[in-house]
């Protein structure tokens, strides 16, 4: 391990899941209870019959950090990124395995990680500090450039408990980034920032790692930030390291493979993973072009038609739906967001049973596969929104420009039309004359 800051060995974490049998309360068995067992019934303890399940939510990963790697890790929610970093950081022991961390570590899993609420954010620096291990020196040195970067000089002699979340994940990125620790560990926490902020975050991770040669281990769904700012990337799927390859292969991976291959109008419409008054219900997805005819897999520059299956649940006032989609490169990578509000349509279903039609002129996207997501609100409020999407996109170069070409492929996956021009000044109005 003489290169390494992290070595890991075998590493597992198991927790152990309480599930409690149904109760019955029914008039019966409440008389029951209390002629069987009236002291017991009397002191309200009757007998309950709980179940435990094992869940492992890492299992046998191996891993090794060397020193001044930025190491991204992407993977589902509930695949293990956030339990594998609260082991790194010792905020949780392993079942089984063996863990060996050289250098003190940053950690910043959550918001408010290590702070006390009764403690202003000057003394939290230093409490933060002397956690890390820095002398009061040290922490005095660093003290104005962490306020600056927090941008809260304002309120550095307030409480934090009355800071905003916004002010919390200022503050704490700020003393993780500028109290020296040779490791750093970042969950999506910098999500709770603004855009700025988060752009400002990543440039102090990417000057880090690259100018002070400190270790980062970011878990992030933002994969344009996983694939600027990393050297490598792992991909952990149900608590097991899938890949460890670099960025563009592990994102492409976890894309292609990881996320769910496909969403019929069968499992769409008993999808669980929803949130909405269920009004109306999105039951299928697919595309068509302007024939009608199914589309597998579209063409760059080609009009299509995006088809949202529905069925209706209970009345809704008319004239009052709003539909949109988004389309992502990645998960939570949004490239856009079309409702029918924007172009001042409410829809009016007359039916129980239909299909909302979107036509979209000149597909401007890149070779890829696109995720799509869906949502559809009724007077104002939220009637359904499938939460893991509603399917997938394909999508291959056509001639977009109309010249043949098809771009820079894999620069951007948005496609611009644009017209250039040449404007050239005189030659001697260049050169200024004295």
């Amino acid at each position: 391990m003489s290169n390494s800051a992290i070595k890991v060995e075998e590493l597992s974490k198991r927790y152990l899941i309480g599930h409690q049998a149904r109760e019955q309360d029914g008039l019966r068995h409440v008389v029951e209870s209390a002629l069987r067992s009236p002291v017991r019934w009397l002191r309200g303890a009757r007998a309950k019959r709980i179940t435990q399940e094992e869940f492992w939510a890492l299992r046998n990963i191996n891993l090794e950090v060397e020193q001044g790697e930025v190491i991204g890790i992407i993977g589902r929610n509930g695949a293990g990124k956030s339990t594998l970093l609260k082991i790194l950081s010792r905020i949780t022991d392993p079942t089984h395995g063996r863990l060996r961390v050289r250098g003190r570590v940053a950690s910043l899993l959550e918001v408010g990680t290590g702070f006390h609420p009764e403690l202003t954010g000057r003394e939290n620096i230093f409490l933060n500090g002397a956690i890390l291990g820095m002398a009061r020196t040290e922490i005095r040195r660093n003290f104005d450039a962490i306020v600056a970067f927090a941008g809260i000089d304002k309120f550095i002699d307030t409480p934090v408990k009355r800071y905003s979340s916004g002010m919390y994940v200022r503050l704490a990125f700020a003393v993780a980034a500028h109290l020296e620790p040779e490791i750093m560990v970042v969950d999506e926490v910098l999500a709770v920032g603004d855009a700025e902020f988060q752009k400002k975050c990543l440039s102090r991770m990417s000057e880090i790692a690259h100018s002070e040669g400190r270790t980062i281990l970011f878990v992030s769904h933002n994969m344009a930030a996983i694939q600027n700012l990393c050297s490598r990337c792992i991909l952990l799927h149900k608590g097991e390291v899938q890949l460890s390859d670099t960025p563009a292969r592990a994102i492409r991976h976890y894309i292609d493979n990881v996320l769910p291959s496909e969403v019929t109008e069968k499992n769409l419409a008993k999808q669980l993973n929803r949130s909405g008054s269920g009004s109306i219900r999105l039951t299928g997805f697919h595309v068509e072009d302007t024939a009608g005819q199914p589309v597998q897999c579209a063409i760059s520059g080609m009009d299509v038609v995006f088809v949202f299956s529905y069925e209706v649940m209970a009345d809704i006032p008319p004239k009052k739906v709003d539909v949109g989609f988004s389309i992502s490169s990645g998960a939570d990578q949004l490239l856009f967001v079309l409702y029918s509000s924007y172009s001042g349509r409410y829809l009016d279903p007359s039916e129980r049973t239909g299909s909302f039609r979107c036509r979209v002129s000149k597909l401007p996207l890149a070779a890829g596969r696109y995720i799509v997501g869906a949502r559809v609100v009724v007077d104002h409020d939220e009637a359904d929104w499938p939460r893991d999407g509603v399917g997938y996109l394909e999508v291959e170069f056509g001639d977009f420009f109309g010249t043949g070409s098809t771009g820079f492929s894999g620069t951007a996956p948005f496609l611009v039309e644009g017209k250039w021009t040449l404007a050239e000044r005189p030659q001697e109005s260049l050169c200024p004359t004295y």
